[in-house]
């Protein structure tokens, strides 16, 4: 302000001085025209002039001091006010900064903290969306993976999930039919099922059994169906899950049992009523000489070997599933045990008219078996080829050695009726009998299933068969030589 005010002070001064001079030069001028005499300057228009150029002089001075006055006051009221200025009204201002900074500053720090907040409420819900979507995927790969077939129908009987297994049980693209009506993709003659899971969504339960027959590439199976319905957390039902797992093999064997206690109840029945038959004669004194004695005591011996045959079938097949079964195996010659067990199965052989064909001997042909398990194994191979070939055919048996592979095979080839071809893979089962010759011969269905224990299970050894309807069958199997277990005890 100082600086200012001597600007001022300069500027009046310079425009004052300027008129005044200005004035004293008309003055001067004005007064040599008339030889400087007062009077003539008088009369004369300059002395007008020298009035104006005072007055202006006057003016200018009052005018630079009543500015420079005001602004000296003006300066002077402002730095009043900054030194003077009330403790109250400094206080109240900057307690009005405060309280806004403090408000900005908290609301900066909440909406911080929100947003913090806000970030981790969002990292939280990205790992559960990324745990969701594993656990789907988990459950999906689950489903998936079940050899039994899975249907999952929602709340409008349309699929929402199914694995391959139920696409090939209904013959539908298990991927590409979601959100179809069930109804729709599966046939008519299977409508069993879609009326089934209809009626356990109905009835809102929680794990519904039944059995329900299909036909499957034209055989027919059986399955067990579970159905289930899925609750919300409202407790509605949004979905129904049925899981089909295939019986029909638990089903055959099943009948397989049935067959088999019906059988060996037969079996075991008609060899004891010829023993008791025949006991009772010889009691009686029927056979009155003794070549009849002869004969009935040769009914009863050979139906008594039947008997005892048959119960050792039972007890061996037992005995090498528990484990339990003694075993003593040596080096014995192949032809030898056949040999033996061909002479007492010629006599069966004759009775039916059935040529035995044996083997030439072989130089040879050492197995490490037990004799009884093997010999067994040998006859029920001999008598299941006489059982099932009819009268004037014939049963060949060969034995080869094969150097390269190490083993000894044997084959036992008939002339009888044959096997179908799709039951041929189930004729070493347990209980198994071919559906087409059971009225051809009586039987239990343990025979050809413990020759596979007795081979593959205790001998290390493999069973083989081929056969064709009306033509005959071929049954055999291979064991390792001799030597080769020699070498690998060295």
């Amino acid at each position: 302000m100082k600086s200012v005010r001597n600007l001022y002070v300069i500027v009046t001064a310079i425009v004052a001085g300027s008129l005044f001079l200005g004035g004293f030069a008309e003055w001067v001028k004005s007064g040599i025209g008339v030889g400087w005499r007062l009077s003539a300057y008088v009369r004369h228009w300059d002395l007008l002039v020298l009035v104006c150029y005072g007055t202006g002089a006057v003016g200018v001075i009052w005018l630079g001091w009543y500015w420079l006055s005001l602004a000296g006051g003006i300066a002077s009221i402002a730095r009043r006010l900054k030194q003077d200025e009330p403790a109250h009204i400094k206080s109240s201002s900057n307690a009005v900064v405060n309280e806004l900074s403090e408000a900005i500053n908290e609301r900066l720090g909440s909406c911080s903290d929100r947003k913090v907040t806000l970030e981790k409420q969002i990292r939280d819900l990205q790992i559960q969306i990324q745990l969701s979507q594993r656990q789907k995927g988990n459950a999906e790969a689950i489903i998936y993976s079940i050899r039994d077939a899975v249907v999952v129908i929602d709340e409008f009987d349309k699929l929402s999930m199914a694995n391959e297994t139920a696409g090939r049980l209904f013959d539908f693209d298990f991927k590409d039919s979601q959100h179809k009506p069930i109804g729709e993709l599966i046939d008519a003659d299977k409508g069993e099922f879609v009326e089934f899971l209809s009626r356990s969504r109905q009835s809102r339960g929680r794990g519904t059994r039944q059995e329900i027959g299909f036909s499957e590439n034209g055989r027919p199976k059986t399955f067990d169906c579970i159905v289930s319905c899925v609750y919300d957390q409202k407790e509605q039902v949004c979905g129904v899950v049925a899981v089909l797992h295939d019986i029909t093999r638990e089903k055959e064997i099943s009948q397989m049992k049935n067959d088999f206690v019906s059988h060996v109840s037969h079996e075991l029945k008609t060899p004891l009523a010829s023993i008791t038959a025949y006991a009772e004669m010889l009691s009686d004194g029927e056979a009155g000489d003794e070549e009849t004695r002869k004969e009935f005591c040769s009914v009863i011996q050979s139906q008594a070997t039947r008997l005892n045959r048959l119960i050792d079938d039972i007890l061996n097949t037992a005995r090498i599933e528990s484990g339990l079964i003694k075993i003593e195996k040596r080096p014995l010659s192949l032809t030898i045990l056949i040999e033996e067990q061909l002479q007492m199965i010629k006599s069966y052989a004759e009775e039916k008219s059935i040529e035995i064909v044996g083997q030439k001997p072989i130089v040879f042909d050492q197995v490490y078996v037990d004799r009884d398990m093997m010999s067994q194994v040998i006859v029920n191979l001999l008598s299941n080829a006489v059982k099932y070939t009819a009268s004037g055919g014939s049963v060949k048996v060969e034995t080869e050695v094969d150097e390269i592979s190490r083993v000894a095979r044997v084959s036992v080839t008939d002339t009888g009726v044959g096997i179908p071809e799709d039951e041929v893979e189930h004729v070493f089962d347990k209980y198994y009998r071919v559906s087409a010759n059971k009225g051809q011969a009586k039987g239990t269905g343990l025979g050809l299933n413990l020759v596979k224990q007795i081979v593959e299970e205790i001998h290390n050894g493999r069973v083989f068969v081929s056969s064709k309807p009306g033509e005959g069958s071929t049954f055999g199997f291979e064991l390792p030589l001799a030597t080769t277990k020699a070498v690998e005890a060295v």
